[in-house]
């Protein structure tokens, strides 16, 4: 059985997807994460990190320690295939390491390389690229570098229909701290629909950012201001009678995980349009909108009916075309070139 050491940020769902991906394809699957900013990201080292004035000092020693010990781990497992998921943490000189021992090295931008800039000088250092963006494909390969494009996907283990009743109206989930765009969206949605209930899970606005802000957040029943675990955001999916989508302002060629989880799920979905996430589902099964006019529109024709059929379609089209199984077969049948 051919063996693959799988190295990741330790965050959602995705390192557990992707291990079963890969068992399920026939593979021993070791996995080890890492924590980021800095790791570990216990609570001593989270204040020791906000409070350091010598912030890149601490994060090459937490480098240092975390190479170590994966190429312990590598020696111990002695794997054909390394399969690393951002690896912002890794230097050049263990990619090399693992290749120079016998392994095929794959890395996976599971964010778009702007957000990922010690990533991108690992491209030469890795027997193939894999991109969640279009765009990224693009420019890696006018820089002499072969990339494939690979967008996220659903994990069905976790996102699947639970036939719950609905109780919400319009559900978004997501960062929206760092987000000007998801904010903006969001207000715009809370002022054209006040007679409904709408409920947004993510962080908004830290208390640790400025407790004065914290207090004075606007519409603090609808912004819960946290984060939920995977499980809980599907039964939240469940829940809802439209899940909203809004993809980062540096998402514009690609499809964000919340694509696939919302149709996998079984909810219905309104998404901002790009032309590839457009390209993935039958007409009329998942709303699109590029306008706030546009997205008001979507919303209400989704409230005022019924929506199921549509989900129904787009929720098939994601267990057939986009679990994390059928991006790992590409991965394989990618590799297998190299």
């Amino acid at each position: 059985m051919p063996k693959v050491l799988i190295i990741g940020p330790d965050y959602f769902n995705f390192l557990p997807a992707v291990e079963k991906a890969f068992a399920r394809l026939g593979w021993e699957a070791s996995v080890a994460a890492y924590d980021n900013p800095i790791h570990p990201y216990t609570v001593w080292m989270k204040w020791r990190y906000k409070l350091s004035r010598h912030r890149e000092r601490l994060q090459e020693r937490s480098r240092a320690a975390f190479d170590a010990e994966v190429r312990a781990r590598f020696a111990a497992i002695r794997p054909d295939l390394v399969f690393i998921l951002n690896g912002d943490i890794l230097e050049n000189a263990a990619l090399d390491h693992f290749r120079d021992n016998g392994a095929r090295v794959a890395l996976w931008l599971f964010d778009n390389r702007e957000r990922l800039p010690r990533c991108a000088g690992q491209a030469s250092h890795v027997d193939r690229l894999f991109c969640f963006e279009q765009e990224d494909v693009e420019w890696f390969r006018r820089q002499g570098v072969r990339a494939v494009f690979l967008p996220q996907a659903c994990d069905p283990d976790v996102y699947k229909p639970l036939g719950l009743r609905p109780e919400i109206d319009i559900l978004f989930v997501g960062n929206l701290w760092n987000s000007e765009k998801r904010k903006q969206t969001m207000l715009s949605v809370i002022r054209a629909f006040p007679e409904r209930k709408i409920v947004v899970y993510g962080l908004y606005q830290p208390w640790y950012k400025g407790l004065l802000q914290w207090l004075r957040r606007p519409y603090k029943r609808i912004f819960k201001n946290c984060n939920v675990p995977p499980e809980r955001v599907n039964e939240l999916y469940n829940k809802s009678r439209v899940v909203l989508n809004i993809h980062q302002e540096l998402q514009k060629s690609g499809a964000n995980p919340r694509v696939f989880e919302i149709c996998g799920s079984g909810a219905y979905q309104v998404c901002d349009a790009n032309a590839y996430v457009r390209s993935l589902f039958e007409p009329g099964s998942v709303g699109f909108y590029s306008t706030e006019a546009e997205l008001t529109a979507c919303l209400r024709e989704a409230l005022e009916g019924d929506k199921g059929p549509q989900a129904a379609s787009a929720h098939r089209t994601v267990y057939a075309r986009h679990t994390f199984v059928n991006r790992i077969r590409t991965v394989l049948e990618s590799m297998e070139e190299v």
